[in-house]
C-alpha cells in the first residue's frame, strides 16, 4: 500500500506478506504545469489523516511553509468503513469543499477500477473533484520546491539544493527500515520475517543515535525533509509501535538522544501542533483488526514528556535557517483535536 490506507482486507493484516506498493497516481503539480496541474493558489485541496504518518509529512510541511491559505485541508475519520477514508467529521459526514463522502469518490473521479486502495495524503483538483496524486514520497519535495512563490515570508528551505544528496542518501535508509520497516515488522507473517524488520528498525535508529548526538538535525544545521520524514515515526513509536507493532527493543523515552530530538522537534512550530496521539492510536488498534481482534485502544503512553526540556539547543543549529517560525496557533477553523494531548 502506499501511504495509510485501509480497504475491507483488513483483516488480512498479520496473515498475508506485506508489500507496500508505489503511488498509482503519481502526477505532480508543479510550477510550470508540465503533468496538467499548475501550482494555483486555492485549486487544490490536500486529504489527510493525523492518524497517518505519511499524510503527516504533508500536513508539517504544509505548516512550515505557511501554505494554509494556498492549499485548503481535509481530515479524514482515523477510523474507516468499507469504502476507506471518509469525511464522518464533518457536518453531514460530507468534505464541505468536495462535498464527498468518501476520499474514494475522488479516486473514481480519476480512474474508474484504479489498483491498489484509497491513501492518503492525497491531493484533489477541487473544479473536477478529481485525485490529483496519491504519490507521498512526492507531494513534500513539490510543496517545498514547486509552491515556493505562494510560500510565507519567512518560509524556511526544506530541501535545500547543496544538500539535496545528503538528504536523499538519509532518507532512503530511514524510509526503509524505519518508516517503511516498522510497518513490514507490525505485518510480517511470520517470526523470521518479523525479526529481520524488527532488527533493521532498531539497528537503523543506533546508526542515527551518534548522528544526531553530534548535531540538532539530520542533514545540515537547520529542519530539513529528512527530519520531517523521521519524526512522524517517531512521534508514534512508543504509542503505537513500540506494542502494536511488536517493535519492542526499548522505548524512545529510553534512548536519550533520539527522545530529546524527538521533543526539540514536537516542540518546534509546525510539529507538535500538528500531531493528535487519540487520532494516532484509535486508528492502529480499531483498524488494524487483522492484529488486534478485540479493537481494544491502550490506555498509555503518558504524553506528559513531551513538553519537558530537551537542551537541544546546546547543540547550536538553527531551526528555520534565515527564515522564521510558522505564526501560531493554526487558525481557530483548523484547530487541532485536543484529546490524547499532552
Amino acid at each position: 500500500m502506499s501511504g495509510d490506507q485501509a480497504t475491507p482486507g483488513n483483516d488480512d493484516y498479520g496473515k498475508k506478506a506485506f508489500k507496500r506498493s508505489r503511488s498509482h497516481f503519481a502526477d505532480r503539480i508543479t510550477a510550470d504545469g508540465r503533468d496538467g496541474w499548475p501550482v494555483e493558489a486555492g485549486r487544490y485541496r490536500l486529504v489527510v489523516s493525523r492518524a497517518c504518518p505519511w499524510a503527516s509529512r504533508a500536513l508539517v510541511s504544509r505548516r512550515l511553509l505557511g501554505l494554509e491559505d494556498a492549499l485548503s485541508l481535509a481530515v479524514a475519520d482515523p477510523i474507516q468503513d468499507d469504502r476507506s477514508w471518509r469525511f464522518t467529521l464533518d457536518p453531514d459526514g460530507r468534505d464541505p469543499v468536495l462535498g464527498i463522502r468518501h476520499l474514494s469518490e475522488a479516486y473514481d473521479r480519476r480512474e474508474t477500477g484504479y489498483p491498489g486502495g484509497v491513501s492518503v495524503p492525497a491531493v484533489v483538483d477541487v473544479p473536477s473533484g478529481e485525485l490529483v496524486t496519491n504519490d507521498y514520497q512526492q507531494i513534500t519535495l513539490d510543496l517545498a520546491t514547486e509552491w515556493t512563490e505562494l510560500h510565507r515570508p519567512g518560509a524556511p528551505d526544506l530541501y535545500p539544493r547543496a544538500l539535496r544528496e545528503e538528504i536523499d542518501e538519509v532518507m532512503a535508509g530511514v524510509y526503509e527500515d524505519v518508516n517503511n520497516g516498522v510497518y513490514r515488522a507490525g505485518f510480517a507473517t511470520g517470526q523470521e520475517e518479523y525479526e529481520t524488520a524488527c532488527a533493521g528498525v532498531f539497528r537503523r535508529l543506533e546508526e542515527l543515535t551518534p548522528r544526531l548526538e553530534r548535531q540538532r538535525y539530520l542533514v545540515g544545521d537547520t529542519i530539513t525533509e529528512a527530519d520531517i520524514r523521521l519524526f512522524t515515526t517517531l512521534v508514534r513509536f512508543d504509542a503505537v509501535y513500540h506494542g502494536h507493532f511488536k517493535c519492542n527493543r526499548w522505548k524512545l523515552t529510553e534512548n536519550r538522544v533520539l527522545w530529546g530530538y524527538v521533543r526539540d522537534l514536537f516542540q518546534t512550530p509546525g510539529f507538535g501542533d500538528t500531531v493528535d496521539f487519540d487520532h494516532i492510536k484509535r486508528h492502529y488498534y480499531q483498524v488494524h483488526t487483522g492484529i488486534n481482534p478485540t479493537g481494544i485502544v491502550p490506555l498509555g503512553p503518558d504524553l506528559t514528556g513531551w513538553l519537558t526540556p530537551h537542551h537541544r539547543q546546546e547543540l547550536g543549529g538553527r531551526p528555520f535557517g534565515d527564515g522564521t517560525p510558522p505564526p501560531g496557533p493554526v487558525r481557530a477553523d483548523e484547530e487541532v483535536p485536543v484529546r490524547g494531548r499532552p
